[in-house]
């Protein structure tokens, strides 16, 4: 995929999956000279008119010639269905390259989004496929085809010279005062547009935020406040950015109007003038007309689609900076399937925009089939730990290892396989249940089945509405906290993975749910899977081979389960009379 550049801070390449956009921007350009091609010969072909009045007026009406009339009606018909194939071949190949365009990077688009929402690097958001939207409808819609019809507006100039000098001054002033609005327009709009795009790209972040803690709101009364502040302090801003650019575009493009019909009553002046001055023939007069209409209609129109320019160009740059700062699509060796050793050679991260580490140091060494209990208070980082031994973050030193592996130059399309993860925040996917158990790759249905065994789900997804074939909604939509959170270890366990992380794995669980999960971890040290679990019940770490203590992103303490547990016991601070009274109370 090209050459990668340096890395950063946070083990992210510089140049990121930008070579893809590279390639198909490349590949864009060559299919483009075809199109500037079509457009030559379409603006060719439009000289048929004004040639067929120059003509009609000039020797058809002076020789009363009927086959002469006949003879230039045929060749100017067979001009003009070729005017209309080439424009249509022309419209037919854009509109494939913008669908093609679409195709090729909505994939690199995504998975930059994904490692953008992973490293914090960017906000979990889908802004740039609606960039790419933005550009596909630019490229394949009528807004291209005056950009590509105005750089041969000289050749309509340089045969309004030959007509007449005086003709061809008068159309090149009204070029260039056109071409000049053009730039008035960008240069007024530009800054206004840029504003609005950014100020609607927040409007919708907070909007969707909104819309995902729905529930809260309503409970809270806090709905008519929220709508209040999202209009005043981010919608209502980015409105008037765009109110302010439409106006200034409007102006100008009623004024290129105006100017465009002068210049166009100018010439028929000019025309008629030279006619009486004997200067100018009347087919030469309507010739001169059409063809100066003709030269300062693409411009026109280009400055009116302005707009939908710069809106393309800055959705290309939000593109291109987007898949600038996220690694490329891993590829490499298929590797073997892992013992499960796992070990951390002094991890540390730091979230981008933070100074102080969220995990700072940390090392140790998990035996294949040993189970780890990682406590330690809110805040502590945990889950960043958590997070960074699974792979999903890179971390800013240091390395996590599965069988010495480091697991961030591990592929993720083949490491995952050999590896379960439960995050803190359980999120499943629009699809059946059997489908977010076989993690979307739509393998065998015994497969699936087995994973949901393994889990102790099977019987609670059997009393689903339609079983393993029930549709859920979008993130779960339909099923309680503890239905996810179950189906959610049946997906971790799919397809027998070496090493397993849970993440608060009995956050939403009810007396049912937990043993089931305790049942799960026995089953799992049975069977030789290593386990890293995040807890803060005592309850579920009372099989574990080994804690790790984690206090302000620091190792407070690892070692043997009875041993840690004894120290953090004993560290504890004593409860006095009156909190015991509480507790008794209580």
């Amino acid at each position: 995929m090209g050459q990668m550049g340096s890395e950063g801070p946070e083990g992210i390449t510089e140049s990121g999956e930008r070579p893809r956009l590279t390639e198909v921007m490349n590949e864009i350009r060559r299919s483009m000279y075809v199109a500037i091609a079509f457009s030559l010969a379409i603006n060719l072909l439009i000289l048929t008119a004004p040639l067929y009045m120059l003509h009609v007026f000039d020797s058809v009406l002076s020789s009363r010639s009927v086959d002469t009339l006949l003879l230039l009606t045929l060749i100017a018909v067979l001009a003009l269905l070729t005017l209309a194939i080439m424009d249509g071949l022309r419209s037919h190949l854009l509109l494939r390259l913008g669908t093609w365009f679409e195709k090729e990077l909505s994939g690199p688009v995504l998975r930059a989004h994904i490692y953008g929402a992973l490293s914090a690097n960017a906000p979990a958001t889908t802004e740039g496929l609606r960039s790419l939207g933005t550009l596909r409808s630019f490229m394949s819609g009528p807004g291209i085809a005056p950009l590509m019809d105005a750089p041969w507006a000289p050749i309509f100039l340089s045969i309004i010279f030959i007509l007449h000098p005086l003709l061809g001054w008068v159309a090149l002033a009204g070029a260039i005062g056109l071409f000049s609005l053009g730039l008035l327009n960008e240069r007024l709009t530009r800054a206004p547009l840029a504003a609005a795009g950014r100020g609607s790209g927040v409007a919708l972040r907070s909007a969707a935020a909104a819309v995902r803690n729905a529930d809260a709101i309503e409970a809270m009364g806090m709905a008519g406040k929220i709508v209040e502040r999202w209009r005043l302090q981010e919608n209502d801003g980015a409105l008037e950015h765009l109110s302010l650019a439409g106006g200034r575009s409007s102006t100008i493009n009623a004024i290129s109007k105006f100017f465009r019909l002068l210049i166009q009553v100018a010439v028929m002046g000019t025309g008629a003038y030279l006619f009486i001055a004997g200067e100018l023939t009347p087919g030469g007069m309507i010739a001169g007309s059409i063809l100066v209409g003709r030269a300062l209609a693409p411009v026109e129109q280009s400055i009116a689609g302005w707009r939908q320019f710069l809106g393309a160009r800055a959705a290309y740059d939000r593109i291109s900076k987007l898949l600038e700062g996220t690694r490329p699509h891993a590829t490499g060796t298929s590797l073997p399937r892992p013992k499960g050793t796992l070990s951390a050679e002094g991890l540390s991260y730091v979230h981008p925009g933070n100074r102080k580490a969220a995990v700072r140091g940390i090392s140790f060494t998990l035996e294949a089939g040993e189970s780890l209990g990682l406590i330690g208070p809110t805040a502590a980082g945990k889950s960043t730990l958590a997070r960074l031994l699974v792979g999903s973050i890179r971390p800013s030193a240091g390395h996590a290892r599965i069988d010495g592996m480091d697991v961030t130059e591990w592929p993720a399309d083949d490491r995952g396989q050999y590896v379960g993860y439960v995050p803190q925040d359980v999120e499943l996917f629009p699809g059946t249940v059997k489908d977010n158990i076989a993690r979307l790759g739509g393998g065998d249905d015994e497969d699936a089945f087995s994973a949901a065994r393994r889990a102790h789900a099977h019987d609670l997804v059997m009393r689903l509405p339609k079983g393993y074939d029930t549709v859920i909604g979008d993130g779960g939509a339909g099923l309680s906290g503890g239905q996810k959170q179950r189906i959610a270890l049946a997906r971790a366990l799919y397809g027998n993975p070496a090493l397993v992380i849970l993440d608060e794995p009995n956050a939403n669980l009810d007396g049912e749910g937990e043993a089931a999960l305790l049942a799960v971890l026995k089953q799992l040290k049975a069977e030789g899977v290593t386990v890293v679990m995040v807890a803060h019940r005592p309850s579920l770490l009372r099989d574990v081979d080994k804690i790790l203590v984690l206090k302000e992103g620091q190792l407070a303490g690892y070692g043997p389960r009875d041993e840690v547990m004894a120290r953090v016991t004993a560290a504890a601070p004593a409860k006095t009379p009156e909190k015991k009274e509480e507790q008794a109370k209580q």
